[in-house]
């Protein structure tokens, strides 16, 4: 498959890319005017990031895609994961 093919898919499933940038910049805005964004572990900021993106595409594109949901438990997994460890 070739780029534009890739890209092509890729709208079909999520919508549009301006559309989706736009919803996950407007999430990630408001997570950062947290009080207590500050003071998010580099995993954790960038965990909510990717979290952020893949509602995105859940709420703008296909809701039920059930891969943007199984990334979400991932992204969250992998912080719970290191705080079990760190109790």
């Amino acid at each position: 498959m070739n780029i534009a093919e890739t890209l092509d898919e890729r709208g079909r499933k999520y919508g549009t890319y301006m559309e989706l940038a736009t919803i996950a910049q407007d999430l990630k805005q408001v997570a950062r005017s947290g009080a207590n964004y500050h003071l998010l572990d580099p995993d954790m900021a960038e965990s909510l990031d990717m979290i952020f993106n893949k509602v995105a595409r859940i709420v703008n594109g296909c809701p039920f895609h059930r891969d943007s949901w199984h990334d979400i438990v991932g992204y969250a997994e992998l912080v719970n994961t290191r705080l079990e460890k760190m109790e």
